[in-house]
């Protein structure tokens, strides 16, 4: 096959590569919250099939106006836009696949130049890089590395299991719903049928504590990234404290749709921040005025407890009695030589169901799998 001048001649393998290749642009806009649903992706293979897909204008501007459904989509779809494809854009394998090759294209309000000109290509490799940055230690990473982590936690699908609800719904299987069946035979006149209910499902709860004292400083942040993405996908199902020296609620600071903005919120009403630790106190506090029944419990800490380690150790047993599972979170723990030696790990250890790394992008991947499938 050959190209002239920069056009693509499509062969059926090259739309297919293609398809595969916007049709995963679209779940990660949905995942993010932008109606990029089954009728605006076709649209957009529609547009492409007309337009020059090595352009990254082209591709740019076909998804934004195909795939967006209002203004305020535009600042997501940018985001998703820059972190799928890198400044990339779909082009063709001598094969005839469709791969992602990378540009020095930089994006900004308006996608760049809309004439494209002045791309130059480079070797592909942002796969393998984007893989070795999903297992690094976020403490290490640049500014700019962090900042790549952190969009992709954006768009992290945070799905969660269900549980069995208390409440009822008409089905056509189940138990005998006898107030329903009695009251329409009483305005029919006639049983005519018998008419069943089921349990409703729910996703299960979540209570996610992040630790934001001084040794956890330098994974707070990311920890937070990742407690908004668990609000924004179960907002009703998700709680978020953070502990340290006073425990604060945040689940409605990140309730935004933005994460820069709830992460701004959360900043504020935060008090503690960089102080110490008295997770034994605060969990406390929290089973006097609140409870975890039937939830998973989520201690995101590196255990360096200032109080005693025995009252922590009595209330994350508690919360065992109460919770239907109990996580703990320690960014030392995806190290090979760690041992959980502090008092704090110590004393709680005899009562947690999973003790799990929490220090990279693929550590909190693993844990949003957990969660989803506990």
């Amino acid at each position: 096959m050959s190209e002239d001048a920069g056009a693509l001649t499509a062969t059926s393998e090259d739309v297919g590569g293609l398809a595969a290749t916007m049709t995963g642009f679209a779940r990660t806009l949905r995942a993010a919250g932008v109606g990029a649903d089954h009728e605006r992706t076709h649209a957009l293979l529609g547009a492409l099939r007309h337009l020059d897909v090595t352009r990254p204008a082209d591709v740019y501007w076909a998804g934004r106006l195909t795939l967006c459904a209002g203004p305020d989509d535009l600042p997501r779809y940018d985001r998703c836009f820059q972190a799928y494809f890198g400044g990339r854009t779909a082009s063709r394998r001598p094969a005839g696949a469709v791969s992602v090759t990378r540009h020095t294209l930089t994006l900004g309000d308006e996608a760049g130049d809309e004439t494209g000109e002045g791309e130059n290509e480079s070797a592909p490799g942002s796969a393998s890089r984007t893989e070795l940055l999903r297992h690094r230690d976020v403490a290490a990473l640049t500014e700019a590395e962090r900042a790549e982590v952190h969009r992709m936690l954006a768009m992290l699908s945070a799905g969660r299991a269900a549980r069995r609800s208390r409440r009822f719904e008409p089905a056509a299987r189940g138990r005998l719903d006898q107030r329903r069946t009695i009251r329409e035979a009483l305005r029919k006149g006639d049983v005519a049928r018998l008419l069943r209910r089921s349990h409703t499902e729910r996703p299960r709860g979540v209570v996610l504590f992040v630790d934001v004292s001084g040794s956890m400083a330098p994974y707070a942040e990311t920890l937070l990234r990742f407690a908004h993405a668990l609000v924004r996908s179960e907002p009703r199902a998700t709680r978020v404290y953070s502990v340290g020296t006073r425990l604060t609620p945040l689940t409605a600071e990140l309730r935004h749709r933005d994460p820069g903005t709830a992460l701004d919120a959360a900043s504020r009403a935060i008090p503690d921040w960089s102080g110490g630790t008295r997770l034994g106190e605060e969990l406390q506090e929290f089973l006097a005025r609140r409870h975890a029944r039937g939830d998973i419990v989520v201690i995101a800490s590196d255990g360096w407890e200032r109080g005693d380690p025995s009252l922590l150790g009595a209330q994350v047993a508690r919360l065992s009695r109460q919770a239907y599972r109990v996580i703990w979170v320690n960014p030392h723990k995806g190290y090979a030589d760690y041992e959980p030696l502090t008092g704090g790990m110590r004393a709680a250890l005899p009562y947690l169901d999973d003790l799990v790394a929490g220090h990279s992008l693929a550590a909190y991947e693993d844990l949003s799998e957990r969660l989803a499938h506990a």
